[in-house]
């Protein structure tokens, strides 16, 4: 393929690697529906079953609500998220068929909220709540989202036929045209290091695009803050996103901590007073007018109901309603976006009818080295300037099409402008997160050495002459017991010698700090597995072990994908592969790796094949690593 070279072309080939990302995710999904079994999905999380529908509501954005609650596998974590569609479907275990649910109880749904083993899910008005609730064998599931892509297309589209700033900064992105800055004399911030000033100064002096670079523990989150912070000395509103959910939340929290109105566009994933009291929908039905607003969508959905044939004034009577209650909503909204110094969303929410006609002078993307080009493009058309925040060394955005991540899907927006403007970044150089040793491989592998650590955590340890990382190999590796094997069409990897084995190294290290420092020191421990089943099967035989019981609130395992962003003072790391030919499979996907090497605040314990890693020359430098420093 013949590599595009104007901005234009540069996008019209983004949009078609995209619509061949839709059309294989689509496959995929509609493969696994109809393979995969619904106790196959549930326990994947794709899936609840049985559930029961308990309420319906309307919400204060005047949608049909149903709470539905989940009454089995209650333990299991699921990918029910705000803003993700589903749908309902009736099963019987006995005669194994799934069926849909007729009518509009049928139709797609969205998520509003997950807490728990609860949902609120926004569903057609006229649905027949009746029906979902007296449903035997209900279930819920998710479906393939449409949305996402349509609006990724569209933004695409947008930009390509842009004119004014849109047009401006897709060219200035894709050529080597100098971003314009002003000048002045750099700022101090007394709580800032010397490249977290740097990086704020940077920001505050870009007229169109900066980036902060922030590799594992530098404080990328506290520089953006603060960053935010001083752009609103300047402006007068800014627009916040990022890629997922959780990510608008943390930076939404922190800014919410630092005094700052922020308005968050879209529902938390933790579901707390805290969270929710910043949300547009708390928020709107906090409003004083709100009784009001409520009291005349009431009155309108009361004279929908009882019409009488021959009623001449029903007309008049519903219009008048309606444009009252359009004029109030119209006032609250104004009102609670006036007030707002931070509007926040994720890249996709910022689509929303609420910020139609909406503009800001900047806009920053947080995680936006885990964001689609295409969804960094759907806020553009609202802003002056960018700023991004993240960092390409850990872990990229989901490609599902081999092709389309081949051809150049995967890269993103910022390493593209990290490569064509070096000048507008900034590399954020001391770490406040781990032990010396752990952090010195990913720096010499990852960042060119550039990475320091803070004196206060340089020799961090728990034990006394401990050596902070360690890789475990099962013993006697010609033994196929030790080997992974595959569970299920698409369920995934396990090797469960090695996940024995890493509760084993796990235990033995507990029992060498005692007890009772364990308790009283809260030690928090994360297991990492690349592999989800692995990460089930380690789950499961984690309860099933009686020793952990005590220490079981301080131990978390999950994927890499779940640790982003998190740290822990101990990790364990299940690297799953063990074969003879040495296939590491995406494990080659070394900035996964990155992230996961680099949650550990004083130990990290790796356990992994040696021969079957060692094929690959990043893990045969990391064996030479731990090697040197357990000599």
């Amino acid at each position: 393929m013949t590599q595009p070279s104007s901005p234009v072309q540069i996008l019209q080939q983004q949009r078609l690697l995209l619509q061949l990302e839709y059309s294989t995710e689509k496959e995929v999904f509609q493969q696994q529906t109809n393979q995969t079994g619904i106790a196959r999905k549930v326990k994947r999380g794709d899936a609840w079953w049985p559930v029961r529908v308990s309420r319906s509501y309307y919400n204060s954005l005047n949608q049909l609500a149903v709470e539905v609650v989940r009454t089995a596998d209650t333990d299991i974590e699921h990918n029910f998220e705000f803003g993700r569609p589903v749908q309902f479907f009736r099963w019987e275990a006995e005669d194994s068929k799934i069926s849909g649910i007729p009518g509009k109880a049928g139709a797609t749904a969205t998520v509003s909220y997950v807490d728990g083993d609860r949902m609120v899910v926004i569903v057609p008005d006229g649905t027949s709540i009746v029906e979902l609730q007296n449903t035997e064998g209900l279930g819920v599931q998710l479906s393939f989202d449409e949305t996402s892509y349509r609006l990724m297309m569209e933004a695409l589209d947008r930009t390509i036929r842009a004119k004014g700033r849109l047009a401006y900064l897709r060219d200035l992105f894709y050529s080597r045209q100098k971003p314009e800055t002003f000048v002045f004399q750099p700022m101090h911030f007394p709580y800032l290091n010397a490249t977290q000033e740097q990086a704020v100064n940077e920001v505050l002096r870009a007229k169109d695009v900066a980036i902060v670079h922030g590799p594992p523990g530098t404080g990328k989150t506290t520089t953006l803050v603060e960053a935010i912070r001083e752009t609103l000395m300047r402006e007068s509103q800014v627009l916040v996103c990022a890629q997922s959910n959780m990510a608008v939340d943390w930076i939404s929290e922190k800014l919410v901590d630092r005094g700052i109105n922020v308005l968050r566009i879209g529902n938390p994933t933790r579901v707390n007073d805290k969270m929710l009291s910043f949300t547009y929908e708390r928020r709107f039905e906090g409003h004083p007018d709100y009784p009001q607003l409520w009291a005349l969508r009431k009155a309108i959905r009361e004279l929908r109901s009882h019409r009488r044939r021959g009623d001449d004034k029903y007309h008049q009577r519903l219009e008048s309603l309606k444009s009252r209650a359009t004029e109030l909503e119209i006032r609250i909204n104004s009102e609670l976006f006036g007030e707002a110094r931070v509007i926040a969303s994720t890249l996709v929410g910022s689509a929303n009818r609420l910020l139609d006609g909406q503009k800001f002078g900047t806009l920053f993307i947080d995680e936006a080295a885990q964001a689609l080009e295409a969804a960094c493009w759907i806020p553009m058309r609202r802003v002056g300037r960018v700023v991004l925040a993240g960092d390409h060394c850990q872990l990229p955005p989901t490609v599902k099409s081999i092709a389309a991540l081949k051809a150049g899907l995967g890269k993103t927006l910022m390493e593209r402008i990290v490569e064509m403007h070096p000048e507008a970044v900034t590399l954020l150089k001391m770490q406040y997160r781990m032990n010396d040793d752990i952090m010195r491989f990913s720096s010499n592998y990852f960042y060119d050495g550039q990475v320091e650590s803070a004196p206060e955590v340089k020799y961090r340890s728990i034990l006394d002459l401990d050596v902070p990382m360690e890789w475990v190999s099962l013993e006697g590796q010609d033994d196929t017991d030790h080997h992974e094997t595959f569970v299920g069409e698409s369920f995934g990897r396990i090797n469960k010698a090695e996940a024995e084995q890493t509760l084993d190294t796990l235990q033995h290290y507990f029992e060498r700090i005692g007890k009772q420092r364990l308790l009283d020191e809260r030690i928090d421990v994360g297991i990492i597995s690349p592999y989800r089943a692995q990460v089930q099967l380690l789950r499961h035989m984690l309860t099933k072990r009686e020793y952990f019981k005590p220490f079981r609130r301080f131990i978390t395992v999950n994927t890499v994908d779940g640790f982003q962003g998190q740290e822990r003072d101990v990790i364990v790391v299940s690297l799953v592969r063990s074969n003879d030919e040495g296939q590491i499979g995406f494990l080659r996907d070394l900035r996964r790796m990155n992230v996961a090497i680099t949650r550990a605040r004083m130990k990290l314990i790796i356990l992994g094949d040696k021969k079957t890693m060692a094929h690959h020359p990043f893990y045969r430098q990391l064996l030479e690593y731990i090697d040197n420093l357990n000599g």
